[in-house]
Formats: structure tokens, sequence, C-alpha cells
């Protein structure tokens, strides 16, 4: 922002004959955050984007035969700047969508999985819409920030029940020695993160590991090392997925290609920042699960792509096509 003028004014006059200008301007405008402390005056924050965003509109305001005037400006007191920010408070957004959100949590119980993904996306999608021009965040942006963690997690238990709740504490470091030809049980019918991890263990953490797949938790042998189960010895640990947590149990944060497909696994697991190849490779994971239905075959074939994956994501950038 531009400290000695942190403020852009940009005065508008229209010909009320020419409504379709006068309408698609205004949404523009609004669209932009734009606060309007009074009739054809539109501010924002001097800032780079909101600069170049009204000069197109000023332009547009030009083509449709009205006059367009786009100022800089500083306020003359504390006060004064303290009304201009009370102009861009979004907290009625913030809360009308907080509304949504707990509607839609009252009703994922009765979504299927489809329509559940598609209402948590929507409200994601709006929620990034008020971000976009919340040019003053506060309290309503991080409270509802939160909703929208728990909504998320809700989803994720809604359409994988019997997917592992986290839990809190520290994770503690291993040595990869005490860890060698173990038993290691997870659930059957493995996904991203159960796969993943059953591949990591092979080829980071033991070099002969022998896996079982659970139809029940409960069933896991007491000497038999569970992960990404409730109670395993491996599961999700605050925002970390069970990959994640065998990561930094067995200090292996530092390799940066395994640290790319933390990413991977956690967005395809619990959601949170996309990540550019998550599409590409849930569509493969799919049709492996959906072609083997024995899981150590499952495994087999997954550990092949994800062998290449790591290949991949070891190569410098300038190796890269």
């Amino acid at each position: 922002m531009n400290h000695d003028n942190p403020w852009l004014a940009l005065i508008i006059s229209l010909p009320t004959c020419n409504a379709t200008a006068r309408m698609r301007i205004w949404r523009a405008l609004k669209a932009l955050g734009c606060a309007v402390p009074r009739d054809g005056v539109y501010l924002l924050p001097n800032i780079d984007a909101a600069h170049s965003a009204l000069q197109v509109q000023a332009a547009e305001t030009l083509t449709a035969g009205g006059t367009a005037h786009l100022i800089s400006l500083d306020t003359t007191n504390p006060q004064q700047a303290e009304a201009y920010i009370t102009l861009f408070d979004r907290t009625a957004d913030y809360a009308a969508l907080k509304t949504d959100v707990a509607a839609w949590l009252q009703m994922l119980p009765t979504l299927d999985a489809s329509s559940a993904k598609r209402g948590l996306h929507r409200l994601k999608r709006e929620y990034d819409a008020i971000v976009a021009i919340d040019y003053f965040p506060g309290a309503a942006n991080t409270q509802l920030a939160a909703e929208l963690e728990h909504a998320e997690a809700a989803y994720w238990a809604h359409a994988q029940p019997g997917e592992p709740q986290a839990v809190t504490g520290n994770i503690t470091h291993l040595q990869r020695a005490n860890y060698q030809q173990r038993t290691w049980a997870t659930r059957q019918r493995p996904w991203i993160d159960r796969l993943a991890s059953a591949w990591l263990i092979q080829r980071f953490i033991d070099a002969q590991p022998l896996f079982i797949w659970l139809a029940h938790p409960q069933d896991c042998p007491p000497d038999a090392l569970g992960f990404d189960f409730d109670g395993a010895t491996f599961s999700h640990v605050g925002t970390r997925v069970t990959f994640e947590v065998l990561l930094t149990s067995f200090q292996l944060e530092q390799d940066s290609a395994l640290k790319r497909i933390a990413a991977l696994v956690h967005y395809l697991d619990i959601g949170g920042v996309p990540v550019s190849e998550a599409a590409g490779l849930e569509l493969v994971f799919k049709a492996l699960q959906t072609r083997h239905a024995d899981d150590d075959t499952l495994l087999f074939h997954a550990s092949a792509l994800l062998d290449d994956l790591y290949q991949a994501f070891s190569l410098p950038p300038e190796a890269t096509p």
C-alpha cells in the first residue's frame, strides 16, 4: 500500500440512458470490493492490483460516454482513516457464510459423498471470494477459516467412514534400525494415505516388512505395528496424516521428493492446499483399486507408481521436460 496516499478513489458519472453499461460497471466495482462513501465514488486501498482494476473501469466508463477520474488521496486524521476502514468491514459476509456452513453440517449426514463434496467446495469458493476483497481481515476471517477446517474434517469423516481421528501430541523421533522385519497392519482396501504409508515403510523404513490387511482395526495382532486407524502406533497427529507422521517419526522430512509426495497425500486424504498433480494421482489410484481386489497386489502396483513419482520429484528442475 502507498503510505503517502493510502487510498484510491474512482469518481464516475454515467449517462442515465446507458443502463447496460451502468449495471456492468457497477457489478465489476462491487466484485472488486469497493467501498462507496457516496454515489459515484468508489474507494479501494492504494495497491497495485486495485489501481489496475480501477483503471479498467475508468476506461469502461469513458467508452460508455461517461466521465471518470481516478485519484489517490490521504486522510486528514486517524478518525477519518478508521471510518474508511470501517467501510470495508466484511463481518456480515462472514456471518452469512458461517450460517451456510452450519446448515451444510446439519445436512451432511443425509448427503451422499458427491453432493457433500460439491457443497463443501461451494462453501470454500464463497469463502475465497470474500477473502479476495477483505482488505483488512480480522477475527471474523479467522473464525470462519476454523469453521471451514471443521467442516472439511466432518466431510472426510462422512465420505470415508473409518478414517482415523487426529490426536494431539508430539511425534517422537525413532531409529529405523529398531523397526526391521516387523509386521505392519492397517485397514483392508487401502486408499491414498494407507497405500503411500505402506510404500514409505517398505521403501525407506523397514527393508523386509510384512503387511497384513485388517477387516476390523480391533483385529490388529498385539505384536504388529498398526498404522492409519484409531489407536494405531502410527496415525494422524494434529494436522498431519499418517504418511506425514511416519516422515517425521523416522526423520525423512529432509527429502524434498518425499515432502512433495506428502503434500499430495495430505490433500487427497483430508484436503487443504490443492496440489497440481493430485487429480491425476487420484484417478490412477482409483483405477488400481478397481482392478486389483487383492490388497498385496494393489500395493505392488501402487508402489511402482509411487517409485516413478518419487523419481520424477527427485529430478533437478533443469532436467524436467
